[in-house]
């Protein structure tokens, strides 16, 4: 897990006229699983501060366990935001709309003298927030936005409708189709919305033969979903891990905050190894001087050439500065060619060496008697 602090100084309440002190912009990010929700709870608490939830999938509404939401109680011990607004149908919520949701919060938190903590998974919502990287496209979006209103409209439709309304606009298509097969009608995929949380396409199969399949069947589609669940969670958590590491730490420039690491691989020392750790360091930006800790930094090649110009025969590909070229020369396909190449060099040297073998040489010349060998010596001459 990795925390990230922007100080800010802001004047504080009435009592203290003229005086000012620093509020950090706390963020908490990491890989999914390692804790941050409970953090950022524990923080809010002890710090009175109120905490946006950066969380892609935990703006929709319901839906609390699919989407790894915190409890209704751990909620009530510390202000949230940007949890469950939206409705789970709506197909068409982007980061853009969050951003700028969520900074309109955090200014409103800040003018209150409260410390705003982001935590969550989506790492490009965060980036919204710390950086401009968008383009603000709304205005060019609102044909688009009223097609997918109607047609989160269509799919709050029985089966029978849907296929009546098909049959107007389509009839070779409707009649190919049963009428009550709503789900080919109005087809519902897991690339929009709500549906791409983790857990609702690795169920697909299980949930839709749903008594409809033997016991041992379903047992197996049950057993088939967990490990699918199993590989993805695996699978998103590295992929978040990358993030982080490119996109935060290996970002250039001076506008990227302070980032410290946090221990997570043993909870049973929560207190000493995480929450004492992070608590020390946010205290010391509201008191204005550095933490303790140090901040997390990059190795950094002061000799590195971004133009470098590098040609890979192997790969028949250009690639342009020393960091490219590392990443080429450590790549699947490069030493995928790299292999392909020694084992075409070995079997040319054992088609070689099997040619003019010294064995099948002198086996040669034992064949033949000395006399043999003078006589066409002879004729040579």
């Amino acid at each position: 897990m990795a925390a990230a602090a922007v100080a800010r100084a802001v004047p504080v309440g009435s009592g203290l006229r003229g005086l000012q002190r620093n509020l950090p912009l706390v963020v908490i990010l990491g890989a999914t699983g390692t804790g941050k929700s409970t953090l950022a709870l524990q923080l809010g608490q002890r710090l009175g501060g109120e905490i946006v939830s950066a969380d892609s999938m935990q703006v929709y509404e319901g839906l609390d366990i699919i989407t790894n939401k915190i409890s209704v109680q751990e909620q009530r011990l510390c202000q949230h935001h940007m949890i469950g607004f939206v409705d789970p149908l709506v197909t068409n919520y982007t980061v853009v709309d969050f951003r700028n949701k969520a900074t309109a919060l955090i200014e409103d938190i800040f003018a209150r003298d409260k410390i705003p903590i982001i935590v969550g998974g989506t790492n490009y919502y965060i980036e919204s927030l710390l950086w401009k990287v968008l383009v603000n496209t709304k205005p060019q979006e609102m044909g688009t936005d009223k097609v997918n209103d109607r047609k989160v409209e269509l799919e709050k439709e029985d089966g029978h409708e849907l296929h009546k309304r098909l049959s107007r606009v389509d009839p070779e298509m409707a009649a190919k189709l049963h009428p009550h097969d709503k789900r080919k009608v109005a087809s519902q995929d897991y690339q929009h919305g709500i549906f791409q949380s983790i857990g609702f396409k690795e169920f697909h199969e299980y949930l839709i033969t749903e008594g409809k399949c033997t016991p041992e069947t379903s047992n197996q589609l049950l057993k088939k979903g967990v490990e699918a669940l199993k590989q993805v969670t695996k699978r998103y958590a590295r992929k978040q891990n990358r993030w982080v590491k490119n996109r935060f730490l290996s970002r250039p420039g001076p506008s990227v905050p302070p980032i410290y690491g946090l221990e997570v691989s043993d909870v049973s020392e929560w207190e000493e190894s995480i929450l004492e750790p992070a608590l020390e360091i946010v205290q010391s930006f509201i008191q204005g001087h550095k933490p303790a800790a140090t901040p997390i930094k990059m190795p950094y090649n002061k000799t590195e050439n971004k133009r470098s110009y590098h040609m890979c025969d192997l790969c028949d590909r250009i690639i342009i500065g020393d960091r490219e070229w590392a990443a080429h020369i450590k790549s699947k396909s490069h030493l995928h060619q790299v292999k392909k190449r020694r084992l075409d060099s070995d079997a040319i040297n054992t088609v070689e060496s099997q040619s003019v073998s010294p064995d099948c040489d002198k086996e040669f010349k034992e064949k033949r008697s000395p006399g043999q060998n003078d006589q066409e010596l002879k004729s040579s001459i």
